[in-house]
């Protein structure tokens, strides 16, 4: 508690243009800007949700420090200059260190952001996920959005979603969207997918039913602006689809294909070509893993056929990877083949600004990773192990959940190709992994892969593997 000799706040100064960041965006507008920014995140292995209002932001003084992700990235993009150059403030001067040893707490309205992604132990740590919102107070109730359950919690979690769910709740009617709700939405949909890549579904799925409930309440009591429309629609579309694979990675297949066809309905209704070859795209994955192989392929296809005229060749590599599961789902070797081929041609020829902000998982671990399990279900057990190692050397060790599936996916190769020490060394890393990783994707992954194991039980690495499995807590 703060002394009672503590002064007031001072009032809050209006922000100072930073003039040198905007001098270096050049000729490039704000949305181009946050394009460079999110690949340079790629190359040094950051992951950053960048978009042309962030550029805004930072431009017009808003945010006078930025958290340690965007710093990493930002001098990678310009070598050789320090956060002065870049027209920041010092760290030590915004966080108010003074104000700090004097037991005075910094006020609400000081923008900067401070989190950390290399602190991170465990869910109570994941405060760096959150970047600093329109206000601090909305950026706290945000970041609480998805670690707590019930209706009520997920309310006040979500700013101004949250008014919306409770009107809903109390029967009472939804006031018209504006650019708050939809700019709410749009975060509650980033912080979903960091929260899955970094500890897997099963713990998320129900705490993000009540904000997809509230984005289509919004959607049906209508936005103020045509443009806010369509931002809600793409953001309940893509929310549907974040708590669709929730529940895919979780096990929940109906609740999935559900959530996938909401999505899809979604898109169609506004126009969205982008929208709906996502929907699309998640539609053959779970219809690959629900023994739906044709489906899958059909599924795939129509992604493509969406997906064509929006230009980027990585969203139309990872589609045809899609299709690729389809036709080993079919024991089609030729086709599956065919579509490995495209996928690779596609994906050399590069990252570009017209590639979506949800597919920054896609990268080279996560195409071995793909094209291992194309192999694995052709029975191709060692090709499939080479890809999965592959793709488990290439995973950046930030994204846990990644790395411990293609982990799991190298383990239950190496097992049925006749490996079984290699299979245990590789599963021990999965169960190094699981005490951050809830999904039960994995876990099933683990179990087929301990069964397999069981007739090799005199291996001593094999016997210490299979005891250390047995003894893990069942998935609810």
């Amino acid at each position: 508690m703060a002394s009672s000799t503590v002064t007031s706040a001072q009032p809050e100064r209006p922000p100072r243009p930073n003039l040198a960041f905007r001098r270096l965006r050049g000729k490039r507008s704000p949305a181009e800007f946050a394009a460079a920014v999110r690949r340079a995140a790629r190359e040094i292995g950051e992951r950053v949700s960048c978009d042309a209002r962030y550029v805004g932001r930072v431009e017009a003084g808003e945010i006078r420090c930025p958290n340690y992700a965007y710093e990493r990235v930002f001098l990678h993009m310009f070598p050789g200059r320090t956060l002065t150059d870049l027209g920041f403030a010092p760290r030590s001067s915004v966080r108010g260190r003074q104000a700090r040893t004097t037991g005075e707490s910094r006020g609400a309205g000081e923008p900067y952001e401070t989190h950390d992604t290399q602190d991170v132990r465990d869910t109570q740590d994941l405060q760096y996920l959150y970047e600093t919102h329109d206000n601090n107070e909305e950026s706290d109730v945000l970041r609480r959005a998805f670690m707590r359950s019930g209706a009520t919690v997920a309310a006040a979690s979500l700013g101004p979603l949250g008014h919306a769910l409770d009107a809903a709740a109390a029967g009472r009617p939804t006031r018209r969207a504006g650019t708050g709700e939809a700019g709410a939405l749009e975060e509650a949909v980033r912080r979903i997918r960091l929260l899955d890549d970094r500890h897997g579904a099963d713990g998320l799925y129900r705490r993000a039913a009540a904000p997809l409930r509230t984005a289509y309440a919004l959607l049906d009591a209508g936005a103020s602006r045509q443009a806010t429309a369509d931002r809600l629609y793409t953001g309940a579309g893509e929310l549907a689809i974040s708590v669709g694979w929730l529940a895919h990675d979780s096990g929940r297949f109906d609740d999935a294909r559900s959530h996938y066809a909401e999505a899809l309905a979604t898109a169609r209704m506004n126009g969205d070509a982008g929208l709906e070859a996502h929907a699309f795209c998640n539609m053959a994955f779970l219809a690959r893993d629900t023994g739906r192989p044709r489906e899958a392929v059909r599924a795939a296809q129509a992604a493509q056929r969406a997906a064509r005229p929006l230009g980027s060749d990585r969203l139309m590599s990872l589609l045809a990877l899609r299709e690729a599961g389809g036709w080993a789902g079919l024991a089609d070797r030729v086709g599956c083949e065919q579509a490995l081929a495209r996928a690779q041609a596609f994906y050399g020829r590069g990252p570009s600004d017209t590639d979506p902000e949800w597919m920054s998982f896609y990268g080279e671990a996560e195409l071995e990773g793909l094209e291992a399990q194309c192999w694995s279900t052709l029975g191709d057990w060692p090709r499939a192990a080479r890809h999965a190692r592959r793709a488990a050397d290439l995973q950046d060790p930030h994204f846990t959940r990644n790395l411990a599936l293609y982990s799991a996916e190298l383990a239950d190769d190496l097992a049925r190709g006749g490996r079984p020490d290699e299979a245990a060394g590789a599963g021990m890393r999965v169960l190094d992994l699981l005490g951050e990783v809830q999904s039960s994707r994995i876990h099933t992954m683990l179990a087929g892969t301990a069964r397999v194991l069981l007739p090799h039980r005199r291996s001593p690495a094999v016997s210490t593997f299979l005891d250390r499995h047995g003894a893990l807590p069942r998935p609810a």
